[in-house]
């Protein structure tokens, strides 16, 4: 007589389920990226492959307890199905690493954040109401986020700016530059964080011929917690800014002074 070993069913389960997390966790940041969804959708259906995540884990773990136990066939099953659900649910893990270490806020700036405007994509019509700290918090979780004063003219400062903006990939969507008034300077650029979701970035260059400030804000525009993504940004641009100002001046001591005009030469007198 022949004896019948049966599969798991919860081992079938915990494969079915690992393989579905994955595209579920995968597809809203591919649409967000393509600007299809909103950042609600978003943050449901991640929320939804989150849950079919743990599931599959869940399944995974029962399965590979009760094949220990009755013999029956859905090793492999079981363990790919914890493998894909454990994979899953890694940036989940990350990002509630993030919102435990940082306190919830979207918007962070060195100044009044009315004095750095945002410039909004038409499309998205209107933003989440944007969390923010007072300045002793953010001080105190964001100790590099404040206003710098560089011995440094306006306009090469600007430059300067300019170019490390572009070496990050940001994209600009409007800019100002510094008048021969010395009319503030202005750079609004849009970020695409990595997950998807879009954050706005405002950087101001005031001062005169041998001096200039700098203010810098940071924003997310379809998000309801940034994980501390703004003010990272915010003080590793400013701290990289830090040291490319004092490499510059380090390398060029006459960067505020203007460049000379050339003299013109004497016009030829013409054959006779």
């Amino acid at each position: 007589m022949r004896i019948l070993i049966r599969t798991s069913r919860w081992a079938i389960w915990a494969r079915r389920l690992g393989n579905l997390a994955i595209p579920m966790v995968v597809l809203p940041i591919v649409l967000m990226w393509m600007r299809l969804i909103s950042g609600d959708v978003f943050l449901v259906a991640e929320i939804a492959a989150a849950a079919v995540a743990a599931m599959a884990v869940l399944a995974a773990l029962v399965a590979l307890v009760r094949l220990w136990q009755s013999g029956d066939l859905g090793w492999d099953r079981a363990l790919l199905g914890l493998l894909f659900g454990t994979l899953a649910l890694l940036p989940f893990a990350w990002h509630l690493s993030l919102a435990l270490r940082y306190p919830q806020v979207t918007d962070i700036a060195t100044v009044e954040r009315g004095e750095l405007p945002l410039i909004f994509d038409p499309v998205s019509r209107s933003m989440p109401t944007p969390h923010v700290l007072s300045t002793a918090e953010a001080a105190a979780v964001f100790p590099n986020v404040h206003t710098r004063t560089y011995p440094l003219g306006q306009v090469p400062a600007y430059s300067l700016i300019r170019q490390m903006v572009m070496a990050n990939g940001w994209e600009i969507i409007a800019e100002r530059e510094p008048g021969a008034d010395f009319s503030p300077g202005r750079i609004n650029a849009r970020v695409a964080a990595i997950p998807g979701w879009r954050e706005e970035v405002v950087i101001r260059v005031t001062g005169g011929m041998e001096e200039s400030t700098v203010d810098m804000r940071s924003a997310s525009l379809d998000l309801v917690h940034d994980f501390g993504g703004n003010g990272r940004r915010i003080e590793s641009f400013l701290v990289a800014l830090d040291d490319a100002v004092t490499t510059l001046l380090r390398d060029n001591p006459n960067a505020n002074q203007p460049l000379e005009a050339e003299p013109e030469l004497p016009e030829e007198p013409e054959a006779e």
